[in-house]
């Protein structure tokens, strides 16, 4: 068992925090991280990119001209592809893009980020996320406390509406709840403030 200290707001140690070796000391191919993250781009990708072939282009039913004795070119439609204004010929159509990652997977990145992190003294763990007001005047004070730079990932196991309301403005810092935590989000953010509670939750659920 590893043992992570815990700060207040003011960035003040008020205790420790016991978490499992399995979960924030976990080592494995950086080839894993790069397979989760390529999963979950690709399942970000909408897939609703469309082009007509000549079956669907508008238009073009009749013959623009007699087959013979015109001198030009035979032609059948005006929406042939080597026409202006005609289909596609092997244009995109809507797809999934998804990717299946094992389960196994997904969680074993996860695990290594956040040890990373904890390598590198990039994750604080928080007693209590609670925030007397909503204003992010408020919160940049706040995290000004904490001195950080760069991006930073927010992550509370329960429904914090300060917090999310004083952090949406802020164009460097995002808030999820402890279930959306995923490894991109970890990846694409610097500094981790995870609540007390949200540090045990994912250690119950990754390591088993």
């Amino acid at each position: 068992m590893a043992k992570l200290k815990v700060h207040d707001l003011k960035n003040k140690a008020v205790g420790e925090v016991e978490v499992s070796d399995a979960v924030f000391d976990y080592t494995a191919s950086e080839t894993l991280v790069w397979e989760a993250v390529r999963a979950f781009l690709a399942g970000r990708r909408k897939g609703t990119h469309k082009t007509k072939n000549r079956s669907e282009v508008r238009g073009g039913g009749s013959k623009p001209w007699r087959q013979k004795g015109t001198g030009r070119a035979r032609a059948g439609s005006t929406r042939s592809p080597i026409w202006k204004k005609g289909g596609t010929v092997f244009g995109p159509k809507p797809r999934d893009y998804s990717q299946r990652l094992p389960k196994k997977k997904r969680r074993g990145a996860v695990r290594m980020v956040l040890s990373d992190k904890v390598r590198n003294d990039l994750l604080v763990v928080i007693d209590d996320f609670t925030l007397e007001t909503h204003k992010t005047k408020n919160f940049v004070e706040t995290l000004e406390s904490f001195g950080l730079s760069g991006k930073v990932l927010l992550v509370d196991d329960r429904e914090n509406q300060n917090l999310f309301l004083g952090s949406r403005n802020l164009p460097n810092v995002k808030m999820v709840p402890t279930t959306g935590v995923n490894v991109y989000d970890l990846l694409n953010h610097r500094h981790l403030l995870i609540s007390k509670q949200a540090v045990q939750k994912l250690d119950e659920v990754l390591k088993s």
